[in-house]
């Protein structure tokens, strides 16, 4: 007498599962999780980094000062404005401590009012690697710059590669990182021992 079989074996269902566990387990390897987290993480700054130095030069340009002048007027064009935390009242983005109040770069309508809820500004974290740093060295041609310290390896690779590792001085001035591996640690104590990227570059 035949019989004819129809369906899978218990051992044949194992197999199957057993291969799709594997290839699961490549593609999370492959995609990363982390990696992309903080590589879309380091994009949103570098992006805001660049808003906030058009809003600086679109503000210098519409009042022929920097916000730094307007909030101290100590300071003079060609002075140096040494790397603060883009929060700090001086940069104009917020107008005190905590950014509760909107500084001079929102109340001539350079940033939008939503800028303040970003990343860098909302997060409670004191720690070098969850700001952006604003400076400027001496000189009224001197670019201005805005520098974070990157959290994902092929933000720090590339910047590895083509050589635009900085480390920032209290003075506004920046020169060559010594972090030159991603092993290296790129957050010190401060501003003054860690890594930077810049923009511009």
């Amino acid at each position: 007498m035949k019989f004819n079989k129809k369906g899978f074996t218990l051992v044949e269902l194992l197999i199957v599962m057993g291969l799709l566990a594997a290839i699961a387990l490549i593609v999370i390897a492959a995609i990363n999780p982390l990696e992309q987290a903080n590589r879309a993480r380091d994009t949103r700054f570098k992006a805001d980094s660049g808003q906030l130095i058009s809003a600086i030069d679109r503000y210098f340009v519409a009042v022929s000062s920097f916000p730094w002048q307007t909030v101290t007027p100590t300071y003079e064009t060609e002075d140096s404005f040494g790397f603060v935390s883009a929060t700090d009242a001086n940069v104009g983005l917020c107008a005190v401590a905590g950014c509760t109040t909107d500084g001079v770069l929102i109340a001539s309508n350079e940033l939008k009012t939503e800028f303040r809820s970003r990343d860098f500004i909302k997060s409670t974290s004191t720690a070098t690697d969850a700001r952006i740093y604003i400076g400027k060295d001496e000189g009224s041609s001197a670019s201005i710059y805005a520098c974070f310290i990157p959290k994902a390896n092929s933000t720090k690779q590339t910047a590895i590669d083509n050589s635009t590792v900085w480390a920032l001085a209290a003075d506004g001035t920046r020169s060559a990182g010594s972090c030159d591996a991603l092993d290296d640690d790129w957050v010190g104590t401060g501003i003054t021992d860690s890594c930077f990227v810049c923009v511009p570059e």
